[in-house]
């Protein structure tokens, strides 16, 4: 928080940030790590006093101050924040693996936001999109786009993200020949869910085969797809395997992991449903966080605030896995119950990430605590989900 480097990266304008105020860098940086979805002058309050370690309001700075502070920040900050923070996991924590091979979910959902449009509050619709790591409940890369962005754009602007010992996740929706063949020359491996009902004909043959699985050549990406993604316009080979849910319902996945021996059919299903806690992190950030109650009216806001709780929930996630493994029995049915787990993360990130001398001795009593609130998980149970509307909060209430 307080490196030169981050001050270089965040800051729009070197003149920003020179001079000694309340509201430095890292105040303004850990004010939006601690998940800001009440009212700005409010949050700014408990901020300040939880700072001071005080029940009563701090009325410390305004929220019209916060908000000239945070415009001379880049509203991709959090990325570069993340950015450091997965780099020390990958140095101090084992990532689970699964044959290998690193495991990162990649998807998109969409957000509806309050933007000023013609000086008129307006719902407009943007699209978070995320890379996750499954084992470890981590954002790896993540970004807030604008209305109409496609997500197989998306997830080309995060591709550098990806390693050659990782295996890429995908659901219905994103294959295509060019993706395909851009992963492929990138030597990024993948398992990718096929739409049925559409798509690639290869795929359709396959499921009226009966085959368990099978290895087929996709048609080459035509020329203008290949020129823009930067992928050869060759043919491209993968394996096809079917996979049936405990339900009962059939899908098929494409994967660039051709060896029957290494990876048999039987551990695509496991390896295709972990994708669904990338799901579930879109839930903790869009409900139990609040993304869609924005601290501002304009994308710029709208981004760090979507960087600042994809930062927290990986935070959440890291407490929830120290404590995890040091109070509790690795065989226990139970687990942290990560939404009680995020008020009190809330109401200590800013102590932990200004006072950083004062953290060890702050961090076992927190951890200690989250370890009390557990809940039980019993596998293999569902419950199916009735259709309802999406629990958006409503224009007035934003």
């Amino acid at each position: 928080m307080f490196s030169q480097e981050l001050l270089q990266v965040a800051r729009l304008d070197p003149k920003h940030f020179t001079r000694c105020r309340t509201l430095t860098l890292p105040t303004v940086l850990s004010f939006l790590l601690s998940s800001v979805h009440a009212a700005v002058q409010s949050e700014l309050d408990q901020f300040f006093a939880n700072l001071r370690n005080r029940a009563d309001s701090v009325r410390e700075v305004t929220a019209q101050a916060f908000y000239q502070a945070r415009y001379k920040i880049s509203a991709l900050v959090f990325g570069e924040v993340n950015q450091h923070l997965m780099g020390l996991v990958e140095e101090h924590l084992p990532i689970p693996r699964w044959r290998g091979l690193r495991v990162v979910a990649a998807d998109g959902s969409a957000v509806r936001l309050t933007m000023m449009k013609d000086n008129v509050r307006s719902i407009v619709t943007g699209m978070a999109f995320g890379l996750y790591l499954p084992g470890i409940e981590l954002f790896l890369n993540f970004r807030l786009h604008e209305p109409l962005s496609d997500e197989r754009q998306m997830f080309f602007e995060a591709i550098d993200c990806l390693r050659s010992d990782d295996v890429l996740v995908m659901d219905r929706g994103f294959p295509c020949r060019w993706l395909v063949s851009a992963l492929t020359a990138r030597r990024i491996p993948f398992c990718i869910r096929c739409d049925l009902s559409r798509g690639f004909k290869v795929v359709r043959e396959f499921l009226q085969s009966g085959r368990s699985e099978q290895v087929v050549v996709l048609r080459a990406p035509n020329a203008r797809d290949a020129k823009d993604y930067e992928c050869p316009a060759t043919p491209t080979t993968v394996r096809l395997v079917r996979v049936a849910t405990p339900n009962g319902r059939v899908h098929v996945v494409m994967t660039s992991l051709l060896d029957p021996v290494t990876f048999p059919a039987a551990a695509f299903a496991e390896l295709y449903h972990g994708r669904w806690r990338i799901e579930e992190a879109f839930k903790r950030i869009k409900h139990r966080l609040q993304l869609e109650h924005t601290s501002g009216l304009s994308w710029h806001a709208a981004r760090q605030d979507f960087g600042a709780k994809a930062v927290f929930d990986n935070l959440n996630a890291l407490a929830a896995y120290v404590a995890t493994d040091a109070l509790l029995d690795p065989g226990s049915s139970y687990k942290i119950n990560r939404t009680l787990e995020i008020d009190k993360i809330k109401r200590q990130i800013g102590r932990w990430l200004l006072a950083a001398t004062a953290t060890t001795r702050r961090l076992k009593p927190i951890l200690e605590e989250i370890a009390l609130n557990l809940q039980k998980f019993v596998p293999n149970r569902s419950q199916p989900r009735k259709p309802q509307p999406k629990p958006h909060l409503s224009h007035a209430y934003k």
